[in-house]
């Protein structure tokens, strides 16, 4: 019995399943509202046929399941398949919310707590709805403005450049901690004003973060405190002696009108904290593997390197990575089913961007595809900030790799593992060459 397939509701099915499969989450019941026919036993967090290889998996599932689809895994919660139905949901913040747990429960859990206890950080704007979203967005617009991100071009180059050489003589590299996740992890945090000397510490704090489910309220707040608190000293710092980084340029902003105040910059510092030291290097992963497998398409970019750019965004489409949360606000019929108000859904973008619907032969990857336009990075009101930054860091770590290292590949002993989650990539790549 494979962990995730589609099937009637049975109980003694799914306590069948869980012998089968120790890691994957405890299932729930399925609620009355789900019809049969829109369940799929998945979990995207440790379905072993996704933690294998996330993207052929979810070629497998296209033409297995719905639209839309509710699985009785991680709390129970809604997956969005389709283009249609992810690019509608992301553009409809009224119906499907970013505020993941709404705030008349944090106020009670916040209320419950002890004297003194420290306060639960809200990630901003990523995790509130228009039109307090705009509020929040405005003063980082500037700072991730294209003309802001081409600035770091020349540094982003240098040390990606020193990255590569360092790897070039031993002849093989495991690809992730050597290069993909120091570069983006190096020049994010340089961006915001956090020592690099702590990178390591911040790292395996992002990976407990992004590792955990996020149907239990309370375990989210206690994880998102332990963020705030890592960064508190250098933020109160930048305050009273500001430099030239995000952390100093936020404190001199204005929010809604109002000084930025200690519990703005733990909001904002706990997104930026969390977006920019992990997601960017999930794609450099993705990137890579495939270039190490499709050496036709490597020897094309090398005689034109012109083409990378291109390149880099049928990438992007083929192997989007990024699975952001929302919550259902009201009861609400959408692709054949009805969601119920405070449900969860999952904006499966990987799904989207291998829609048979969209893109004809969303499994090809095709550098003279016509359509490209790809949902990688989100669409609608929380579009990815970071996308120029993310752009310019991809194309660069291409145009880097392959004028630096000869012809790579994979290392046949090694497997290629994944992660699976909210942001979905490689832990492990590790890749050959001729030193």
């Amino acid at each position: 019995m494979t962990a995730a397939r589609r099937m009637p509701w049975h109980v003694d099915s799914w306590e069948a399943t869980m012998t089968d499969v120790a890691a994957i989450s405890q299932a729930v019941p399925k609620p009355d509202h789900v019809p049969d026919w829109a369940v799929f036993d998945f979990d995207m967090f440790h379905d072993p046929e996704y933690l294998a290889d996330p993207h052929r998996r979810i070629l497998e599932m296209a033409g297995k399941v719905p639209a839309v689809f509710w699985t009785p895994r991680n709390g129970g919660h809604w997956m969005l398949m389709s283009h249609a139905a992810n690019f509608e949901a992301s553009r409809d913040p009224e119906t499907f919310s970013s505020e993941i747990v709404p705030r008349a429960q944090i106020k009670a859990m916040m209320a419950a707590l002890p004297p003194g206890a420290p306060r639960i950080p809200q990630p901003v704007p990523i995790n509130v709805d228009p039109p307090e979203h705009g509020q929040y967005r405005v003063p980082l617009q500037g700072a991730f403005s294209p003309k802001s991100m081409l600035a770091l071009k020349d540094g982003i180059r240098a040390l990606a450049a020193e990255l590569i050489e360092k790897i070039k003589p031993q002849g093989s590299a495991e690809f992730m901690a050597e290069v993909a996740e120091p570069l983006p992890v190096q020049v994010f945090l340089k961006i915001f004003g956090l020592p690099l000397e702590r990178q390591a510490e911040y790292r395996a704090l992002v990976k407990d973060h992004l590792s955990a489910g996020q149907n239990d309220p309370r375990e989210m707040a206690r994880r998102l405190v332990k963020v705030t608190a890592v960064m508190r000293d250098t933020v109160l710092e930048r305050k009273l002696n500001p430099r030239d980084d995000l952390i100093s340029l936020l404190w001199q902003a204005n929010i809604g009108g109002e000084p930025t105040t200690i519990e703005d910059m733990e909001n904002y510092c706990v997104l930026l904290f969390l977006a920019g030291l992990d997601t960017v290097m999930n794609g450099m992963g993705h990137g890579v593997r495939h270039l190490a497998v499709d050496l036709d398409l490597q020897r094309k970019l090398r005689e034109s390197p012109k083409l990378i750019a291109e390149a880099a965004e049928e990438l992007l489409r083929r192997y989007t990575f990024t699975v952001p949360p929302r919550r259902v606000t009201k009861d609400h019929e959408f692709h054949g089913v009805t969601l119920k108000a405070n449900e969860r859904v999952m904006l499966f973008l990987p799904a989207a961007d291998l829609d048979p619907k969209e893109f004809e032969g969303p499994e090809r990857y095709d550098l003279d595809r016509e359509n490209k336009v790809h949902i990688a990075f989100g669409t609608g009101p929380h579009r990815c900030l970071g996308s120029h930054l993310a752009r310019i860091e991809l194309q660069v770590l291409y145009e880097e790799l392959l004028a630096r290292l000869p012809e790579f590949r994979l290392d046949p002993a090694k497997p290629v593992r994944y992660h699976g989650g909210h942001v979905v990539g490689p832990d492990a790549l590790w890749l050959l060459w001729d030193a």
